[in-house]
């Protein structure tokens, strides 16, 4: 095989999957999934009463992993379902739900935000512009596989 990796891709996808498992560690030590601790996470950014389908687009987690893991959360008592309009189905969180969301899910959206505090204006506009041009690129290179 005759192919030549760039040293920037092989370290882009280290920080990559390093950032990937910091989050799958923070969930496994949350006590969940990670596809629960993002269902929370989404609840926390749009509030109650988002859809399953916000989830879905939001993290890019296929319905079938959505659906167990809300099936998971509404059997432990954190949320429950109520149907709208269609076939979509909002989320909202029990009074269990509100306190695992204040205990687990704030401390590190709030570490995250500190995150971006540390790095000044300039480079938090940096960081999402480039990503976001890396994004766009990507997806235009790799439609051709879709």
């Amino acid at each position: 095989m005759n192919f030549e990796q760039k040293q920037e891709l092989r370290e882009f996808n280290c920080l990559y999957k390093e950032i990937e498992k910091l989050y799958h560690d923070i969930a496994i030590k949350a006590g969940m999934s990670d596809s629960s601790f993002f269902i929370l996470y989404t609840i926390v950014e749009l509030g109650n009463g988002c859809l399953q389908k916000d989830v879905s687009d939001m993290y890019s987690i296929n319905k079938q992993t959505i659906h167990s893991s809300i099936r998971n959360l509404e059997k432990n008592g954190y949320i429950f379902l109520k149907k709208g309009k269609g076939r979509n189905m909002h989320i909202y969180l029990t009074e269990e739900g509100e306190k695992l969301i204040q205990q687990k899910m704030i401390p590190i959206m709030e570490a995250e935000n500190d995150v971006f505090t540390a790095m000044t204006a300039q480079e938090s506009k940096e960081l999402l512009r480039l990503n976001k041009k890396y994004t766009a690129l990507l997806h235009q290179k790799m439609s051709r596989f879709l």
